[in-house]
Parts: C-alpha cells; structure tokens; sequence
C-alpha cells in the first residue's frame, strides 16, 4: 500500500472524465510510519533505531488491518 499513490485522469475531448487510475507510485505506507517514528526514537546506534521503527511500523500496519477489517 502506497501513502502517496498518483492519481491519473483520462479526459475526454469534451472535458468529461474517462478514467480514474491510481499508480503504483509514492512512498510505502510502512516506510511512512516509520519515518515518522524515527522522530521520537533517541537511540545513538542507527542500526538498532531503524529496526525499532520499522518494528513499530509494523505494529502500526497491524492496528491499521484490524482497524479497517
């Protein structure tokens, strides 16, 4: 799942749209939520911070599935 998906229209000649298409561009939802918890996470070893918030982001990714159904 993307966090920023492209949206794409075709339009026709008369200005109606035709279609409504959403790339597979844009950053990763799990990258997102991890990106933000690397502002709250205050650790000196980097390789051990990014595991943490990807660790979190996937937790969030969970609550986001069990909340959504």
């Amino acid at each position: 799942m993307k966090a920023f998906p492209h949206p794409s229209l075709t339009v026709s000649d008369m200005g109606q749209v035709r279609a409504y298409t959403v790339s597979e561009g844009g950053m990763d939802l799990r990258d997102y939520f991890a990106a933000h918890a690397l502002q709250i996470i205050k650790c000196s070893d980097y390789e051990t911070t990014a595991k943490y918030c990807y660790l979190l982001a996937d937790e969030m990714m969970k609550a986001r599935e069990v909340t959504n159904g």
